[in-house]
């Protein structure tokens, strides 16, 4: 089911400023068409002070129930400040338009960030486990398998270069390019270990410098 979305609209039925709407409109996708499913009068009284604002929004977002995009011409202050509170998505489309020439617009950007926002979710990641006292370890093989998201360059070298380890052990399906060189350059020494064809450890290790 597609999300709502909410527009302040004016007496010619074109997207106006909060302070200037006469009516909240929520639109929702039906069917491939947008649909009006529900509409409030509304007029704001901007001589209401701050406790009857916040009262007219607390109606508003009564209204609003599940519909968390808001679009108008433009929202500040207070009424910005309660949409926030209740993770409001809020638009500002400026100049007065009629809510069908953006709601695809407004729908597919929200479709968009609600995606990215999953796949940072999903790109968590992983650091090496502790076994004993300095001694750690962790698999890269799964991220050697996926061809998006996260690098075993981003997993393994922010915990390098730290150094706060005496061995870490990683598992791999081959050792990336990039580890075997800072093998050979850097103040590190690995000990490679190949036990399958798709299965490899490396036994990393401080480089100790000889007398």
């Amino acid at each position: 089911m597609y999300p709502e979305i909410a527009v302040c609209i004016n007496d010619d039925g074109v997207t106006s400023s909060l302070d200037e709407a006469n009516a909240i409109v929520i639109y929702q996708k039906v069917q491939g068409a947008w649909t009006v499913i529900r509409e409030q009068k509304f007029s704001l009284d901007k001589e209401a002070g701050l406790v009857g604002l916040r009262r007219q929004m607390a109606e508003i977002i009564l209204f609003l129930d599940q519909c968390k995009i808001f679009v108008s011409c433009a929202v500040v202050g207070v009424p910005y400040f309660e949409l926030e509170k209740i993770q409001c998505s809020i638009w500002e489309f400026e100049g007065k338009q009629k809510p069908l020439s953006f709601l695809d617009y407004v729908l597919k950007q929200e479709e968009d960030k609600e995606e990215e926002e999953q796949s940072q979710s999903n790109n968590v990641i992983p650091l090496p486990i502790e076994r004993e006292k300095g001694d750690y370890y962790i698999s890269i093989k799964e991220i050697q398998e996926n061809t998006g998201g996260i690098s075993s360059k981003q997993v393994l070298l922010p915990f390098l270069r730290q150094g706060k380890f005496y061995r870490l052990e990683v598992l791999c399906n081959h050792i990336p390019p990039w580890l075997e060189a800072e093998l050979k350059g850097g103040n590190l020494v690995g000990e490679v270990e190949k036990t399958a064809p798709a299965e490899t450890h490396v036994y990393i290790s401080k480089r100790v410098c000889e007398k």
